[in-house]
């Protein structure tokens, strides 16, 4: 399995990020109406900002996709310096600690290339799920609030702490392999 990410810079690469996520819709668990799920799914493209796609070399098409925008609704999006993310995805069979930390890292490195100084990342998942554990590793949850459609628990990291943490678990997985 030889995994590498891609940042979608045209509009071939931003269709193919827009379908994965609508193909597997139903498996983002969003417990939002579809217009609002879709708006934070097409943000990254729409507002021309970050959408990453996962490959395998040994597949055909995109293996998993993740984006995100600067800025916030409250801030008028002019709050550069805040990342939220909008949708994580990885195919079933793709769902490993190794694949999922590429992709973490690779944004979290992307993200140190951006215009602005990034100093906070902000994202959600759907409450009660078996994301929980995992997000508490990533971030601090900060709220939890209905959508209408069920619940949903923001986590909140400062950038620097995400980024060493990453980095820590980087030369962990370096170290165990060699």
């Amino acid at each position: 399995m030889n995994i590498y990410c891609s940042v979608c810079l045209t509009g071939f690469y931003h269709e193919k990020y827009i379908n994965l996520l609508l193909e597997h819709y139903s498996n983002l668990k969003l417990p939002y109406s579809f217009p609002v799920a879709l708006s934070y799914i097409s943000s990254p493209v729409l507002l021309g900002k970050e959408a990453i796609l996962v490959f395998d070399e040994e597949e055909d098409g995109p293996i998993g996709a993740a984006g995100y925008i600067h800025g916030t609704g409250p801030g008028d999006y002019l709050d550069t310096d805040i990342i939220q993310i909008q949708a994580v995805f990885l195919k079933p069979a793709y769902r490993k600690t190794r694949v999922f930390l590429q992709l973490l890292q690779f944004m979290l490195q992307y993200m140190e290339q951006s215009e602005s100084e990034v100093t906070e990342i902000r994202f959600w998942i759907p409450a009660g799920g078996g994301l929980s554990r995992l997000c508490a590793k990533l971030g601090e949850r900060v709220d939890q609030s209905e959508t209408g459609l069920g619940q949903v628990e923001e986590y909140r990291a400062q950038y620097s702490s995400l980024y060493d943490y990453v980095l820590t678990l980087r030369t962990s997985e370096e170290a165990g392999s060699r």
